[in-house]
């Protein structure tokens, strides 16, 4: 998108999986600059590309320093730090609000005054807005109304994310557009990235490289209540696409799902990944979750189609292809990160990744 040519433009959070396929395709139109602030909590830095472009400040963007270094010569800003993951985020509450919540209040209010924004992205996720139900789901609207009773503090922090992006753009001006996530899949999401976050989650983070990972590794794959959790699983090219079309023809103030609109039962992911990867190992059924509500859900693709002219692309299959062979060929970067949480593990999970035979039950 030649809009973005010749721009300045900062990227919060743009060393994780989204932000660092967003830089690379930023990239493409011959930005002036990009400037990536990360503190690597949950990703690496070889995903920053190396170029004289990018400007990498390690950091957190809830730091005043870095805050205070920021100048008002930005065109465009993508707010995607997050505290990864729901299970993580039960795990330590704390830790979630100063990596979810303080990031989007700190940064607005360091920008509220700028006057060269043409827009400010804010990523959002859909699971906050879904019907809670493990009956017949609906595709979610971005009107949909929003629960009182959440299912983790991440989701919490998701759409308090969205209360402060439409105050500071009621009160301020602040051009916030609101992009809600599906479940991203897709090249560059490394398993174990990052520092450890108190939980076998730091390794095993979305269910998509999951599956991925373990169907190479040929061993079961773990699937809660019978795989009938549905999600809308979402190509990361297709997502960036979706993030570059937010920032250049989305209403400030609005909300747009990024999503591919079709929903995929886990026990289809689980198969199609197996079948793809030649997985002879049999599937490993476990009770449901007891925190996750949210059963079946998928977004709503009308409002972002008309108004954004955003469609999902990459079909699911030949996402997971794609995904696939991206993890082959990056196996030794992916058991490098997980080998750093290697201490931290329980005994059984430490022996299934680093050397025994026992089965998996960790």
């Amino acid at each position: 998108m030649n809009e973005f040519t010749d721009q300045k433009i900062l990227v919060v959070g743009g060393a994780g999986f989204v932000g660092s396929n967003l830089v690379r395709a930023l990239l493409l139109a011959s930005p002036r600059e990009i400037v990536v602030v990360d503190n690597l909590l949950s990703a690496e830095r070889v995903n920053i590309p190396a170029v004289p472009a990018v400007t990498f400040i390690e950091g957190s963007i809830t730091d005043d320093k870095i805050l205070a270094a920021l100048g008002d010569d930005f065109d465009y800003v993508f707010h995607l730090a997050t505290y990864h993951g729901n299970q993580s985020s039960i795990h330590d509450p704390l830790a979630d609000h100063e990596n979810n919540t303080l990031t989007t209040l700190k940064l607005y209010e360091r920008l509220k005054y700028f006057k060269r924004l043409k827009k400010v992205v804010y990523s959002s996720a859909g699971c906050t807005v879904a019907e809670k139900t493990f009956a017949e789901a609906h595709a979610t609207q971005e009107d949909a109304p929003v629960s009182l009773y959440l299912d983790s503090p991440y989701q919490i922090s998701k759409i308090i994310g969205e209360f402060y992006s439409n105050y500071y753009f009621t009160q301020h001006g602040l051009p916030v557009v609101k992009a809600r996530f599906q479940n991203v899949y897709g090249p560059g999401e490394i398993l174990g990235a990052g520092q450890w976050r108190g939980t076998p989650a730091t390794i095993w983070r979305n269910v998509t490289p999951t599956f991925i990972y373990r169907a190479l590794k040929q061993m079961p794959l773990t699937v809660e209540n019978g795989g009938i959790a549905t999600r809308d699983f979402i190509y990361v090219d297709d997502i960036v696409r979706g993030l570059m079309l937010c920032a250049t023809t989305g209403t400030p103030g609005g909300v747009y799902n990024l999503a591919s609109g079709v929903e995929i039962s886990i026990l289809e992911l689980a198969t199609q990944i197996n079948q793809l990867t030649g997985n002879p190992a049999p599937l490993d059924f476990r009770p449901k979750r007891e925190w996750d509500h949210s059963g079946k859900r998928f977004g709503s693709t009308d409002k972002s189609r008309k108004e954004l002219g955003f469609e999902a692309q990459v079909p699911f299959q030949e996402g997971l292809t794609r995904t696939i062979a991206w993890t082959r060929q990056n196996l030794p970067l992916i058991e490098s990160c997980i080998k750093k949480h290697e201490t931290h593990l329980p005994d059984e999970l430490r022996a299934i990744l680093f050397g025994a035979a026992a089965p998996l039950r960790g």
